[in-house]
């Protein structure tokens, strides 16, 4: 009897089919993001401004940044808005997906009420919600009047500014975490519940040793996407606030469009582009450093 053979042949060296099949998808990536962030590159290290040809300037524009008394406001902001959107979204969307697990006929319309935020332009959402914020017709003030409380000025507050967008920002989120710790919770094993219920496990030890553990993959995937979100946030920044009142919602992408589509700097706006970068380089790095420990579950 003739003895098979279980080895995988080996792919040819002058095979090119399979370079052929990936060449579009790297064709995009190399003139899409590769020959952009070499072009910026490059204008960092000049004095670009769209009337003279760029003149080469080295370190000066990085220099400069760490001069910056806005720049420096920006990082401060960027990280503050991150700490106060990411954490909040990530609990609320959790707590919804847990909530909505479960068979019902009305389930499936609270989760498209939760998500439908999600699926509209951050630019539709930030125009409704400057009108709730508005101090003279909004309708969050209206509210206030109609219950005897004094009306505030939301967005005009220095104090407040800030922490209503990141209300915002979470409102329009928490929905886009939910369906996705929902996919996480459809792969935990049925069998780990019932054992659990066998043991006598109240919902509560339920969830702390099986379902958050198991949704650890999940909220570290989360954790990553959320993080480079919020470092390029600029849409709301830019319609409800303009980065004020006084610098106190300004952001680094909001610092970016504002020295280079305002202020014509181009190159000084290139830098700035390169250090958001390096920011979001290092904290995704850091993450998975220290963040990715534990994600191997055994389920056997």
């Amino acid at each position: 009897m003739a003895k098979t053979s279980n080895t995988v042949p080996k792919v040819r060296k002058n095979d090119n089919c399979a370079y052929i099949m990936i060449l579009p998808a790297y064709l995009v990536f190399t003139i899409f993001i590769l020959v952009p962030i070499g072009i910026v590159i490059y204008y960092s290290v000049t004095n670009f401004n769209l009337y003279s040809a760029p003149e080469f300037v080295g370190m000066k524009n990085y220099l400069t940044m760490f001069r910056d008394a806005d720049f420096l406001i920006s990082v401060k902001n960027t990280l503050l808005y991150t700490l106060c959107t990411l954490f909040p979204q990530l609990f609320l969307g959790l707590m919804l997906a847990v909530m909505l697990y479960r068979k019902s006929k009305l389930i499936p319309i609270f989760r498209t009420a939760f998500y439908l935020p999600n699926v509209m332009s951050m630019v539709c959402m930030s125009m409704v919600w400057l009108w709730i914020y508005d101090p003279t017709f909004g309708l969050l003030n209206s509210v206030l009047k109609y219950f005897g409380f004094s009306v505030k000025q939301w967005l005009q507050d220095p104090k407040m500014a800030m922490f209503c967008v990141v209300f915002m920002s979470i409102w329009k989120s928490c929905g886009y975490s939910m369906v996705i710790f929902l996919s996480g919770l459809t792969s935990i094993p049925d069998s780990l519940y019932e054992a659990a219920s066998l043991d006598g496990a109240g919902g509560l030890k339920k969830f702390l040793y099986i379902t958050w553990p198991m949704l650890r993959p999940t909220t570290f995937f989360l954790l990553v996407t959320g993080i480079v979100n919020s470092f390029s946030v600029f849409e709301q920044i830019n319609i409800m606030t303009a980065g004020g009142p006084l610098n106190k919602t300004t952001t680094i992408v909001h610092q970016i469009y504002r020295r280079g589509f305002l202020e014509f700097k181009m190159g000084y706006a290139s830098a700035l582009s390169v250090m958001l970068l390096l920011f979001s380089i290092l904290i995704t790095v850091l993450v998975f450093r220290f963040g990715s420990r534990g994600q191997d579950v055994d389920v056997s």
